[in-house]
């Protein structure tokens, strides 16, 4: 009888160590891709931008772009160089723009305020302008259950829920995959979505690309919470019980 108790024990113990594959896996489930779906962040207060106007006639483009300022390199042998001043989109959206004044640049994409500022420099200013405008400031913030959580800058212009996580080094076992915590301010107002990634669907869906500081957060799973709760030694005490319930039910075989 004791046996019996035993190995049931032992079975039980074995049972709560593991977890199903489709809480694991991530794009277990099927589903139908759209491979339409596209998407181009738009510009928001703080953004911090880098706008050039170049032309043919390189003084008459001068004008129309910030003045650069010197810095001074760590070393006596690097000459002080010259850095473009950026642009700061403020609350209302909008930039103060040499000889042009106040742009409002604010829920516009990249695209659309360059063919802005292109349009409003034909007009009397510049005949052939050339107009490059690159977000410098976008960046992403991961937390919670991940290998290396913080913020991460984005060189590119835009980066992925799935490329944020594997900057943060990827989720540990105890991180909830199908309860994602997606942070998002768009003008002035704050959202919050889960996002489940072990289903195909989130790819099609707004939140699959991140927009600059959103914020990711990886709730813990009830492993985690449970083991915070009852103390750092649960586990290793699980291993010891397993251990000795393995040794008694041998030796009573």
């Amino acid at each position: 009888m004791n046996k019996h108790i035993f190995r049931f024990f032992l079975i039980l113990v074995t049972m709560a160590s593991c977890t199903s594959p489709s809480k694991m896996v991530y794009l277990s489930s099927t589903g139908k891709l759209d491979a339409n779906v596209k998407f181009e962040t738009t510009l928001q207060p703080d953004d911090q931008l880098l706008i050039i106007v170049s032309s043919e006639n390189a003084e008459a483009a001068s004008p129309y772009n910030l003045k650069t300022v010197a810095f001074q390199g760590n070393s006596e042998n690097i000459l002080a160089q010259e850095r473009n001043q950026a642009y700061v989109v403020d609350q209302d959206g909008n930039i103060e723009f040499p000889m042009l004044g106040t742009i409002k640049v604010g829920g516009l994409t990249r695209i659309e305020a360059t063919n802005k500022i292109k349009d409003l420099l034909k007009n009397g200013h510049l005949s052939d302008p050339i107009v490059n405008v690159r977000l410098l400031n976008f960046k992403v913030s991961v937390l919670g259950e991940v290998a290396n959580p913080g913020v991460f800058p984005i060189s590119g212009e835009r980066v992925t829920l799935v490329e944020a996580l594997a900057l943060a080094g990827d989720l540990t076992i105890y991180g909830k995959r199908n309860s994602i915590l997606l942070i998002r301010e768009k003008n002035g107002v704050k959202t919050y979505e889960k996002i489940d990634i072990t289903k195909t669907d989130f790819i099609n869906s707004p939140n699959y690309y991140l927009t600059q500081n959103d914020v990711v957060y990886v709730e813990p799973n009830k492993t985690r919470v449970n083991s915070s709760v009852i103390g750092p030694n649960l586990t290793v005490g699980i291993s010891a019980l397993s251990l000795v319930v393995t040794i008694l039910a041998l030796t009573i075989k």
